[in-house]
């Protein structure tokens, strides 16, 4: 997995690229927790992002904690197949997806 950052106006874009699995969640987890002080919002680019475990969601809903009390998080170009999973756990229930 790999991962991009960029800051503009207070928002974080962090363009994730690859497999957010057991293996490399705790990599994205890191990266978001030591960035997600400076920003006002949160916008996670998912367009190459190939799988999400469990692991991966824990990691999304503990972002989404954290900036529900500012500017808010959303997943841009999430695919049929990442769209599908957060179908079926109940992730799209409460995550804005673009």
């Amino acid at each position: 997995m790999d991962i991009k950052k960029s800051m503009e106006n207070g928002v974080l874009t962090v363009s994730v690229i690859g497999r957010v699995d057991t293996t490399t969640a705790p990599t994205l987890e890191t990266e978001l927790k030591n960035n997600m002080s400076g920003c006002d919002s949160l916008v996670l680019d998912f367009a190459q992002v190939e799988y999400i475990s469990s692991a991966g969601l824990r990691v999304l809903l503990s972002a989404h904690k954290v900036m529900s009390k500012k500017g808010g998080m959303k997943l841009i170009n999430v695919s049929e197949d990442i769209a599908e999973i957060f179908e079926v756990t109940g992730f799209s229930d409460f995550l804005v997806i673009k």
